[in-house]
Formats: structure tokens, sequence, C-alpha cells
């Protein structure tokens, strides 16, 4: 069976035989939800690359401390793929997070498109975006990850556009497209960008300012994904044909 992960703010000096201490809601959950033991091994990690296993030495009500028996470390995986998702309405925003987040991507990027149904502002705004990087680090964890992915602030179009430009390959999904993504020669290093539409499709205004900053318009097929699920067919579609897959 697979060690339990938990994620703690550094790992940074971490030895064999070293003590770490977690704490917060971390711990909490691990103690009093999962009924964590002394004695129970588990795994720790930084999310940035550095993971460490051990042995439980000591529990409390919201702190646990673990000796570490083993380091390990790992560079970010190449290529790095960025999904720019469209705000979906519900909670389909956090199921494209979930999914990314198990298959692989370095970042998502919230991003208000013209014909997005759901408003991210004020309050709502900041709930949002917590649900959705809690949601990506529940995700990471779940999903044994080394590095875990970044979800940024809501970004605006020209903000994608940016991100598109300074792209080694950049796709942008659209259902019209002439051009399949599989024809598509993928990288092998740097950032790939990945731009996902909202249910009410891409405008043709959206569409022309990221082609004309790099980026290349494609299908992935005659169906029609939700945007909630388009983004991982892609990314897997692309990964495939990476180094990390093969």
């Amino acid at each position: 069976m697979s060690l339990p992960v938990h994620l703690v703010p550094s790992l940074a000096g971490v030895t064999v035989g070293s003590s770490v201490e977690v704490t917060g809601d971390e711990a909490h959950h691990a103690v009093a939800v999962r009924r964590l033991r002394v004695g129970e091994s588990v795994v720790l990690t930084d999310g940035a690359g550095t993971s460490v296993t051990g042995e439980v030495e000591s529990t409390g009500k919201r702190v646990f401390e673990v000796v570490v028996a083993s380091v390990s470390s790992a560079a970010a995986p190449e290529p790095a793929v960025v999904v720019v998702q469209a705000l979906p309405k519900g909670d389909r925003g956090e199921l494209a997070v979930e999914v990314l987040t198990e298959v692989g991507v370095a970042e998502v990027v919230p991003w208000a498109a013209s014909r997005s149904v759901a408003v991210w502002k004020g309050e709502r705004a900041a709930k949002s975006l917590a649900r959705w990087r809690s949601t990506a680090r529940e995700a990471a964890k779940q999903a044994r990850r080394t590095w875990f992915p970044v979800v940024s602030d809501l970004a605006s179009t020209p903000d994608v556009v940016a991100l598109v430009a300074a792209a080694e390959l950049a796709v942008v999904l659209h259902e019209e497209a002439g051009v399949p993504l599989s024809s598509l020669e993928v990288p092998a290093s740097g950032r790939i960008v990945v731009v996902v539409g909202p249910e009410g499709g891409l405008s043709d205004e959206e569409v022309a300012a990221f082609v004309a900053a790099g980026a290349t318009s494609v299908r992935l097929g005659a169906e029609v994904l939700r945007t909630s699920t388009a983004g991982v067919a892609a990314v897997a579609a692309l990964l495939s044909r990476t180094p990390r897959w093969s």
C-alpha cells in the first residue's frame, strides 16, 4: 500500500535522522481524521522537488513529528505544461483543476474569458481561487507528486496573450479549427501552453489575439468536450509524445 503524503512548507537542510515537525491543518487532518499513529511511515514533500520518508515519532492535537529515514530530490518535469482554464460554471472548475493536477501540469491559470458564465469578483473571487488551490494541493498529494502545480491569480486576456507569446508551444483548443493537435511537433523541454475556452466557446477576437501571439488553433477530434475535460485530454495527448510519458 502506498504511504500517505503530507505537504510541509520546507525541507531545506533536512538529512537522514533529522526530525521534521508537521503542524496546522495538515497535521490536524492526519491525526484527527486519518488517525495517524506513532510508528506509522509517511512521506513528506515540500512540493518543490524534495521528499522524505520517515516514521512518526510523536503526535499531538495539531502536530506530528517524523524522523527522516530517506531523502530524495527530483528536477522539475520537462516540458512544463501550463493550462489556461476559462472559468466554468458550478464546481466544474475544481474538477478541471483536479484532473489537470493528476495528469501532471505545472500551472493552472484561471481565465476570465469574454463568454465565461462564471464571474469572479470580490469575496467570491478570493473563495473560488482558494478552492482551486486547495483542490490542486489535495490532488497533488493523491497523485504522489513531488512538484505541486501552481494555481495562479485570475488572468485577463492580455495576460494570456503574454503567456502564449513566451511559450515554446502554445495551442488553443477550438472545435472549428482545421489543424489536428496530433499534427504538431511537441518540444521536449520548455513551456507548453494550452488554452481552454468556456462553455460558451471562444470569441473570434480571443482566438485571433492568441494566434497573433504565436498560438496554433487546434482541434482534438470530432467530439466536443466539456471545458472541464478538454484540457486534460489535450495535455494527455501532448505528454504522450514527450519523454515524460515514454
